[in-house]
């Protein structure tokens, strides 16, 4: 998948989709990633335009939002899971809400964040699903 650098460690080049229809959250989603030292970014606006760009390229990592029109975050990771050459990818889920844990889970996302939350948080739990970096 390209996540992977040679000794084990991540590979921070790999390519990142943040997806979410507000304009507001990529911009800080992509600043965050930056700040961890993640340098491939590339942003989608709802989870139709991220299949797209799934499927048509090797991304290692996608941060999206859940609330979205007109296909929800839980939606895409869905149709992610559904798709084989899809499934593997890593996928995090952000909400305003606790109980969206649950949810993204069953739709079978790599993990879920709450926000607000810090660049130290968004970190641990890259750490929890990709490996140390």
């Amino acid at each position: 998948m390209g996540t992977l650098g040679p000794v084990g460690t991540v590979d921070l080049n790999m390519p990142v989709l943040v997806v979410d229809d507000y304009q507001t959250m990529i911009r800080t989603m992509g600043k965050l990633l930056r700040k961890l030292g993640f340098e491939n970014i590339d942003e989608a606006s709802d989870g139709h335009q991220a299949l797209e760009k799934l499927r048509s390229g090797a991304y290692g990592l996608v941060i999206s939002g859940t609330d979205m029109q007109p296909m929800s975050g839980l939606d895409l990771v869905r149709q992610m899971r559904a798709d084989s050459d899809l499934e593997r990818v890593r996928c995090v889920l952000v909400s305003s809400e606790a109980e969206g844990a649950q949810a993204a889970k069953q739709a079978g996302a790599s993990d879920h964040i709450v926000k607000p939350f810090s660049a130290s948080t968004l970190k641990d739990r890259l750490i929890a699903i990709l490996g140390q970096f």
